[in-house]
């Protein structure tokens, strides 16, 4: 999965120490994102300053789902644990990790694939925009508070108290479009 940071004034960051690969600084906020074991230990931190354990399993499913590069769906997750342990993991308890891991932002549902992504920056909460790829699958995660807020007014105009807006936009990603029109 490819991430686009658009950093803005709006975006509230948690404390964390995530060790950057990427820093993208405008409007005056520093964004980071991880990869590997650095992504691997900003998630257990933010999972454990929240009170709760990083169990074997946790980081299992955790690593398994930062190694796809598509959105993967928790059956996709239990097989590829499946494997790694060698023993029939249940997509159930994948399931319970995935809504844990949402619930504390290290992880990110797509919800028009019923399927998950790692979050490269789990220290940063924020609403987030995904661009779905119908040919090839690929997710692109973009960060823009200033629409994401638009869409939080919006709904609290009409009387409606957001918690979670999802914006999800399908179609063709770079890659595809040129490939069409060769």
């Amino acid at each position: 999965m490819r991430s686009i940071a658009i950093a803005t004034p709006e975006r509230a960051c948690l404390p964390g120490d995530g060790a950057a690969l990427i820093s993208t600084t405008m409007a005056g906020h520093d964004h980071h994102e991880s990869g590997g074991e650095e992504l691997t230990r900003a998630a257990q931190a933010r999972l454990e300053q929240s009170g709760e354990q990083w169990t074997q399993m946790r980081e299992s499913v955790f690593t398994a789902l930062a190694g796809f590069s598509r959105p993967a769906s928790a059956y996709d997750i239990a097989e590829a644990v499946s494997l790694a342990q060698d023993r029939r993991v249940a997509a159930n308890s994948v399931y319970r990790i995935l809504d844990l891991f949402v619930g504390n932002n290290l992880a990110r549902r797509v919800e028009s694939e019923n399927a998950y992504v790692a979050n490269t920056h789990p220290n940063c909460r924020h609403d987030c925009i995904f661009l779905v790829c119908d040919a090839c699958g690929i997710t692109t995660h973009i960060d823009n508070d200033r629409i994401t807020a638009a869409v939080r007014a919006a709904a609290s105009d009409a009387g409606f108290t957001p918690e979670r807006p999802v914006i999800e936009v399908r179609g063709r990603c770079a890659a595809c479009s040129a490939a069409v029109t060769n």
